[in-house]
């Protein structure tokens, strides 16, 4: 995901968004400690006339494999965009 500072990717977990302009990507970290590193990546459509995208699929991918989609969509000349959905919130509790 993007690093401001140089080419090389983030040692923690952040979030981040990449977009074509007709579908758009959510990386979120889901797992992080020592042994085991997780994102969760959120596939939306935007769709015209709509303020969300339609949320299409939900993958968990390692670490590794995250970079891996990233750098295949920079190279497809797809680009880092604002977030486009906010996350549900946690119902609360009495």
């Amino acid at each position: 995901m993007p690093n401001s500072s140089s080419n090389r990717p983030p040692l923690s977990p952040k979030e981040a968004w990449i977009s074509d302009g007709r579908q758009v990507l959510h990386f979120r970290p889901s797992r992080w400690d020592r042994w085991s590193q997780r994102l969760e990546v959120t596939v939306g459509e935007l769709l015209p006339g709509q303020p969300v995208p339609l949320l299409k699929k939900r993958l968990e991918l390692s670490r590794e494999a995250a970079l891996k989609l990233w750098s295949e969509k920079r190279k497809l000349g797809w680009q880092p965009t604002t977030p486009q959905w906010q996350p549900p919130q946690a119902p609360a509790r009495d």
